[in-house]
């Protein structure tokens, strides 16, 4: 059975793809969760603060935290 070496430029090669899939197929995916975070977080704030809206400013953060 023979086998061949891997070299240099194959790995290089290799990693660069790798790399290029990564941030094609990553990037998006993260942004795409990302907002998705970001929207179920608002809305959870926006309902607490509703829910308590007779209260000072500084009882809101303290009990919802910030919108940002």
């Amino acid at each position: 059975m023979a086998t061949t070496a891997i070299t240099r430029k194959n790995l290089i090669q290799s990693l660069m793809t790798g790399l290029i899939i990564g941030v094609l197929v990553g990037a998006p995916l993260g942004w795409f969760v990302h907002q998705f975070y970001a929207e179920r977080r608002l809305a959870d704030v926006l309902i607490c603060r509703e829910k308590n809206r007779n209260q000072p400013e500084a009882v809101l953060q303290s009990i919802c935290g910030s919108r940002f």
